[in-house]
């Protein structure tokens, strides 16, 4: 019933006490909050837990606050907690100082960013997937020791952004993604004035859209990254971080799955 905001907040605390092979005394211990209390909040059950709370959790894993306290907010709203409730539940907490984001962290987030915003969007249709984008970054920051050690950060990172799309995502009863939308936003149907025409455009191309639902995880996110959102192969390998071959791989399976990307049409 939570939110997937609250969600990922949760993942991470319970993630960070498995890497600190902390004990829940010792997070109770640390944070000076009970332990039934400390148990509540990390189970998501209850009531939506108050910044007081969850910051002596967050400082007694030594993880950086200031991503926490934005999937902390964006939780509280998902619950349905007011402006106000959220205003006076951080002014209960010591202000965090100036944020400091790792140097590393950031030049990671300008290189991806504009994949990861071109991803968002197209499968969303929404004014600002920077949000999206942005709580993928901050969920990114808060692990980011373990991420970074990892074989492949670029790989860990796209995972994680296309799970928070999709979370999101509008969906057919059987669960795909539904793409169908984006058939009214193709440059091609833009062109056409004659509104028969137009609609048979758009009915054809949302056909399209809708059989790249059915494709695997890679292949879907190479089909809508490479096609969609029109990055030419290398950038598609740099955005996910697959391999030069394994991308080609991905691509030329998934047209022959498809029959597609003959008409110039469906490219744009």
């Amino acid at each position: 019933m939570i939110g997937p905001s609250h969600q990922a907040m949760l993942e991470r605390l319970r993630r960070q006490i498995s890497v600190c092979g902390a004990t829940l005394d010792d997070v109770a211990r640390r944070s000076g909050f009970s332990k039934t209390r400390i148990s509540a909040l990390l189970r998501g059950i209850e009531y939506y837990p108050s910044w007081e709370i969850t910051y002596s959790v967050v400082h007694a894993l030594g993880l950086p606050p200031w991503p926490l306290r934005r999937l902390w907010t964006s939780g509280a709203y998902e619950a349905a907690k007011s402006t106000a409730w959220i205003t006076r539940s951080i002014q209960a907490v010591q202000p965090l100082g100036p944020e400091e984001r790792p140097v590393e962290h950031r030049g990671f987030m300008e290189k991806m960013e504009q994949y990861y915003i071109s991803y968002a969007q197209a499968l969303l249709h929404i004014e600002r997937p920077e949000r999206i984008v942005d709580e993928a970054f901050d969920i990114l920051w808060a692990g980011w020791d373990e991420a970074a050690a990892g074989p492949n950060l670029s790989r860990t990172a796209w995972r994680l952004l296309r799970s928070r799309v999709l979370l999101r995502v509008r969906r057919h009863p059987d669960g795909r993604p539904d793409l169908r939308p984006a058939a009214f936003m193709t440059v091609a149907q833009s062109r056409i004035d004659e509104p028969v025409a137009r609609f048979v455009e758009i009915s054809e191309v949302a056909a399209f859209f809708d059989a790249i639902s059915h494709l695997p995880p890679d292949q879907f996110d190479v089909i809508v990254l490479r096609y969609l959102c029109a990055f030419p192969a290398h950038e598609v390998q740099e955005a996910t971080g697959l391999s030069p071959a394994h991308v080609h791989t991905l691509d030329h399976h998934a047209r022959g799955a498809l029959e597609l990307l003959r008409r110039p049409t469906a490219r744009e």
